[in-house]
């Protein structure tokens, strides 16, 4: 792996070995215990015992006529779309119970070496030294004894950019109270995954702990001190994550999922730390890692694909926390730790560029399943990823479904075919629209139950429901992220199937770096961008003018019609949407201070870049 120092410290070689998948090591992974195995139970039982009932009250209902191998399907879809969403609303009940557990005491431990690592791609120069700056500076006033310094490892293809990674980086390395080193790679070998390593590798040595950052991470010195300190204190943690909260949103979609993290995602994190364990997931970024533990545990082989193709593992993360945890090496979740950012994107289009990326990773996570020595519970975590993406598809069928049972008897569209074909089902007359519309307020109850959970605690605390600028201004907030999350949600459903079927056919996009700013884009790319929901859209708003689909698809149709509109409604800018629209909650009212040091860092270094360029003008 070929690469150009620039200014690095004297090499420091770590070996890291590729793992084998079909090998389990020799470390065995430690038993779990009574207290942890009780939370598990409390996640996974109700979830399937609920699931379970549902499926078995529709069976009852389909029988009644006989079952045909179409109704089969339809329960085993069923049933794979509902346990996910009792699942989420099991995690907030053991969130809310895990709430009441005392926080453990932090004992003392020596402090730790630990290099801040900024793997980049053809990113902004003066966001990330910017961030890097304000970061830096706030670990100044930390008195926990650790000892600090930041890696910016380069993948730029772009020279000009490179050029201006050079000067920012001088330019902070010239008043950085720790120390800064700079490495670009003349080629980047296996992407990110490759970075780390080259890294590992060359200069790991050196280094007890490394705190991986995203190009778009930004972490209070307290919070990254905090963590040091966790690992620490901890010799059999191998990786400890925090809980990163969206920053940077300056757009409608960036706020409705701003306000969504802050509001609701606390009170899922919890339940996720208190079932998951000391068997946690790592999201690859605001995360500290025990460098040997990594480096003799997670080095990742390619896949070989059907085609014969050697394959990166994309969604690394989920794998390495697994590799982990397979050797023995505990992997936390503290979401607790505050001060944790990372930046949200900022359309609707951004976020499913995005998506896209992740789906062909996460889909690779299925091919792994069967890795020797992996915990049950890590396993979970990787099935888990690939099923986030393969419920879409399963929700577009159970539409399509639903569409076709029409309106009622006499326009059951599956009914017209009965007589021809013996494997459609012969509808008995209770299942009628009404008992679907049940289904649908059912299924969207459970999938708001964790939302509206958290809103009702923080509305039921004065000091908590001030904090979003007064309790009507938050129910307010509460009820337009309701009504906005629930009109994204099909076109969402109708790109991540698409998504799904990109990737099982060897399509996927490739990864590319994450847009960062909002585009303002014209109705012909919208138009292109969303083509296919319109035309469902079309199709349904067809059906219910001649009265062959039932009227509680409305809704979902009025999203798939609108499409490009909602599309170009969440790029709209912040500071022109009314204060109904703005969203507002704790970041926007009171910004933290990490993060307007970092936005005053941005801007004196963007100045300090830009100049040589204006004086050679």
């Amino acid at each position: 792996m070929t690469t150009s120092p620039r200014d690095m410290p004297p090499k420091a070689p770590l070996d890291m070995p590729e793992q084998n998948f079909d090998v389990a090591p020799v470390a065995a992974v430690p038993t779990v215990g009574a207290h942890d195995r009780l939370w598990r139970v409390a996640v996974f039982l109700p979830a399937l015992v609920i699931t379970g009932l549902m499926v078995w009250a529709l069976h009852g209902l389909f029988e009644t006529a006989g079952m045909t191998g179409f109704e089969y399907v339809l329960l085993v879809l069923i049933g794979m779309t509902f346990v996910w969403v009792t699942l989420s609303v099991s995690t907030v009940a053991v969130g809310l119970a895990g709430r009441l557990e005392p926080a453990d005491t932090l004992p003392d431990a020596p402090p730790l070496d630990v290099a801040l690592l900024v793997p980049v791609y053809n990113e902004t120069p003066w966001d990330v030294f910017g961030n890097a700056a304000a970061m830096l500076q706030d670990l100044t006033q930390q008195r926990g004894g650790h000892r600090y310094a930041l890696f910016v490892l380069s993948d730029t293809r772009d020279d000009a950019i490179a050029a201006q990674e050079w000067r920012a980086f001088q330019a902070l390395k010239a008043q950085a109270p720790f120390p800064v080193h700079y490495r670009r790679r003349t080629d980047n070998t296996d992407k990110k995954v490759g970075n780390i390593v080259d890294w590992i590798t060359g200069w790991g040595a050196d280094h007890e702990a490394m705190l991986v950052l995203d190009a778009d991470s930004l972490m209070s010195g307290r919070a990254i001190d905090r963590l040091a300190s966790e690992l620490a204190a901890d010799p059999q943690a191998g990786l400890i994550q925090s809980f990163p909260q969206l920053i940077g949103a300056n757009t409608l979609f960036g706020r409705m999922q701003q306000f969504s993290g802050v509001a609701y995602g606390w009170l899922l994190a919890e339940g996720l730390a208190h079932w998951s364990r000391t068997e946690a997931n790592y999201w690859g970024h605001n995360a500290i890692i025990r460098t040997r533990a990594f480096a003799s545990s997670a080095g990742l082989p390619h896949l070989r694909s059907l085609s014969g193709r050697s394959d990166l593992i994309l969604s690394h993360d989920f794998v390495e926390a697994s590799l982990l945890r397979r050797a023995g090496w505990r992997v936390r979740f503290l979401p607790r730790i505050a001060g944790s950012f990372e930046e949200t994107p900022a359309t609707l289009i951004d976020y499913v560029l995005r998506d896209q990326r992740w789906c062909r990773g996460n889909l690779q996570h299925l091919r792994l399943l069967a890795t020797r020595g992996l915990h049950p519970v890590s396993r979970f975590h990787l099935f888990q990823g690939a099923a986030a993406y393969l419920m879409s598809p399963a929700w577009f069928v159970l539409l399509v479904f639903w569409a076709l049972l029409g309106r009622d008897a006499e326009t059951n569209v599956i009914s017209y075919f009965n007589e021809a074909n013996p494997l459609f089902p012969n509808w008995p007359p209770a299942m009628t629209h009404i008992d679907s519309a049940i289904f649908l307020v059912v299924m969207y109850a459970m999938l708001l139950t964790p939302k509206i959970t958290s809103a009702v605690i923080i509305a039921s605390h004065r000091k908590a429901a001030r904090l979003f600028g007064g309790r009507r201004a938050f129910l307010t907030a509460v009820l337009v992220e309701l009504a906005l999350s629930v009109a994204y949600a099909p076109i969402m459903m109708i790109q991540q199937t698409r998504a799904v079927l990109r990737s099982l056919t060897g399509r996927g996009s490739g990864w590319q770096p994450q847009s960062r700013d909002a585009q303002r884009r014209s109705l012909r790319t919208l138009a292109a961008f969303h083509w296919v929901e319109t035309m469902l859209g079309i199709l349904l708003l067809a059906g219910l003018l001649a009265g062959l689909v039932s009227w509680w698809l409305f809704p979902i149709m009025a999203s798939l019609l609108l499409a490009v509109p909602l599309s170009a409604l969440s790029a709209r800018p912040a500071s022109a949407m009314s204060r109904v629209l703005s969203l507002d909650n704790p970041l926007t009212l009171r910004e933290p201070t990490i993060v307007s040091n970092a936005r005053t860092a941005r801007a004196e270094l963007r100045a300090h870049i830009d100049t040589p360029n204006i004086a050679a003008e």
